[in-house]
This record gives structure tokens, C-alpha cells and sequence, in this order.
């Protein structure tokens, strides 16, 4: 199964080809980048894809990352999948950022809990917890730092994402047993990759996963005033 994965929905922009079976990807690019995602997206999918054998005839899926993220990214991303699978007649997969940052420190089977997090800016964390095998214990949800650390329980926990530092500060405070293990601005392309090969297509839709509402809203009334 070869696998087309699409990320941007932090900060970064990334592409790989990944074939099922193989430890290196066939060919990946990513930058960050906190903007222009848009611009940058479907350029970079052109040169990773051409530069395989078989191209976009030789895909057997799609996948993307669905949030929680930037609003923007997400969209940019899903759209992007969502035309290709339409282009391609392959079904395109969702993957949460917060499944994708998880998903290499199980793989390093160290036995205990971990805390994907990702700064929601503010207060505030986007958070899962997973234990040792893989199961999720907490599912994705934004809260308060502080509550999300009285969350974890006894630990220990390892803590994966953007905003490992700040729920380790929150942690620490209440005499949490918690390990920074990685605290980068976005998954791995090729950990999303993989998780797409797993996935089931009826379940894992592409579809952003919104767990706060955009700033931005709409006015009371799309009237205009009178002159």
C-alpha cells in the first residue's frame, strides 16, 4: 500500500510518499512555516509525487492531518486531500495531530502514559492521553493547562507536542512525575503516513477536527444600515 501524506495543519508544511512494509519513506519535503501553507502545499505535493515511480496512478491513499491545528492549515490540507482523492479515485484518510504525536514514543514501548499536547495559546492545551499500549485513555479536548495536568492522574508521563512545556510546568507544580520527551511544532509526516495505512476509510473521514471555535465570527446581522 503506498501511502500520499499531507500535513499543515502547525507549523510546518510536509509531504511523503511512504509504501507499506518499508522503514524510509519513498520521498518527503517539509518546512516550517506558521503561514502561506496554501502557496506552498500543492507545489511541494507536485515534486514529491513526480519523483516517485508510478506518480499519483501508483497511490492507494491519501492522508491528512484533521486537527486540532490552525484553522486555516486544516482547511488548506483537508481541501488539497479531499481534491486529490476526487482526482485520484483513492480514499482519502484523517488523522489527528494529537494521534500522529503519539504515536512514535508508544513505538519506543517505554510503559508509561503519554500526554500529546499542543498550545492553544492563552491558558489553554489541546491534549489526548494514551497509555503504553496504545489505547486512548483521554480523548482529544482542549483545557486549561492546569486542569489538564490534574487530569493525567499519578503518572509518570511523557509529554509530546507544542505544548509539552507549558502542561510540564502545571505538572511539575503539583508534584507530577512528567518527562519533556519531545516538544517540536509539528508530527512527524511520516508517523501520519503510517497511521493512514491503518486506518479504516469509513471511520477515519476527512474532516477537521475543531476542538475551539475560529476567532473570527460573523456579525449579528449581514444587513447593511440604512443610509
Amino acid at each position: 500500500m503506498r501511502i500520499l501524506a499531507i500535513d499543515t495543519a502547525l507549523g510546518a508544511c510536509s509531504v511523503c510518499v511512504w509504501e507499506a512494509g518499508f522503514a524510509d519513506p519513498l520521498g518527503i519535503e517539509s518546512e516550517p512555516m506558521e503561514r502561506g501553507h496554501a502557496e506552498a502545499l500543492v507545489p511541494m505535493i507536485d515534486r514529491v509525487v513526480n519523483a516517485t515511480e508510478g506518480g499519483f496512478a501508483a497511490l492507494d491513499r491519501i492522508a491528512v492531518t484533521v486537527g486540532p491545528g490552525s484553522y486555516t492549515g486544516l482547511r488548506v490540507g483537508v481541501s488539497a486531500a479531499r481534491a486529490l482523492a476526487l482526482a485520484t479515485g483513492k480514499p482519502a484518510i484523517g488523522v489527528t495531530t494529537l494521534a500522529a504525536l503519539a504515536a512514535p514514543q508508544i513505538a519506543v514501548g517505554e510503559g508509561s502514559v503519554v500526554a500529546a499536547v499542543i498550545d492553544a495559546r492563552h491558558a489553554d492545551v489541546h491534549m489526548q492521553l494514551v497509555a503504553a499500549n496504545g489505547r486512548t485513555i483521554l480523548s482529544p479536548r482542549q483545557l486549561p493547562a492546569r486542569e489538564a495536568a490534574r487530569t493525567i492522574g499519578a503518572g509518570p508521563v511523557r509529554l509530546v507536542g507544542s505544548g509539552a512545556p507549558k502542561l510540564a510546568v502545571e505538572a511539575w507544580t503539583i508534584g507530577l512525575d512528567a518527562t519533556i520527551v519531545e516538544s517540536g511544532a509539528a508530527p512527524d509526516i511520516l508517523w501520519i503516513a503510517r497511521l493512514g495505512a491503518l486506518a479504516d476509510p469509513d471511520e477515519a473521514k476527512p474532516k477537521p477536527l475543531y476542538l475551539k471555535a475560529p476567532d473570527a465570527k460573523p456579525m449579528a446581522s449581514s444587513s447593511l444600515p440604512a443610509a
